[in-house]
């Protein structure tokens, strides 16, 4: 395996923007640097020829950037309904699906919800990811979503304390 191929370094890109994103405590930076994000990802999966992957990163980077202007929920079921057609059409294998219903999730999470509840919801995403990319082959991804899941966990116990300090005083 080349560690230094153009799907791995686009993978690397997605790693350095992922870890970024989710360290965040307020949710602006977040969904920016969640989009950004997904955009390396939809180049990285295409270049690793993972179709549902490179579709539902696409769709998640638009939905990211969407999220910073707008939490209309019509608009997250329209997303995830353009998910569900496009895993429709491309899911060839069960574990096309792993993307497609984290990507999914992660758009209820992303429009519907804030703080600690949506940071819960995107974990469960990361980990759907997580088994997507250990399936894939992929090295930056893998590492990605294991080095996301555990900035995520900190981030959420910070953000714990922090209302429980504030509750205190």
């Amino acid at each position: 395996m080349d560690f230094f191929s153009p799907a791995q370094i686009a993978g690397y890109a997605a790693f350095v923007f992922g870890i970024a994103a989710f360290l965040q405590t307020t949710d602006r930076p977040l969904k920016l640097l969640n989009g950004t994000q997904c955009i390396a990802y939809a180049i990285h999966f295409f270049l690793l020829g993972n179709i549902p992957a490179m579709a539902t990163a696409t769709v998640s980077a638009a939905r990211s950037f969407l999220a910073l202007r707008t939490s209309s929920p019509l608009l997250a079921v329209a997303v995830v309904a353009i998910l569900l057609a496009i895993g429709s059409q491309v899911v060839t294998h069960w574990t096309g699906w792993l993307p497609v219903a984290a990507s999914a999730c992660g758009t209820l999470a992303m429009f519907l919800m804030r703080g600690i509840p949506m940071r819960l919801v995107m974990l469960a995403c990361c980990l759907m990811w997580l088994v997507n990319n250990v399936l894939s082959g992929s090295i930056g991804g893998t590492l990605l979503e294991a080095s996301i899941a555990i900035a995520m966990v900190s981030t959420i116990v910070r953000m714990v304390r922090a209302r429980r300090a504030a509750a205190a005083a």
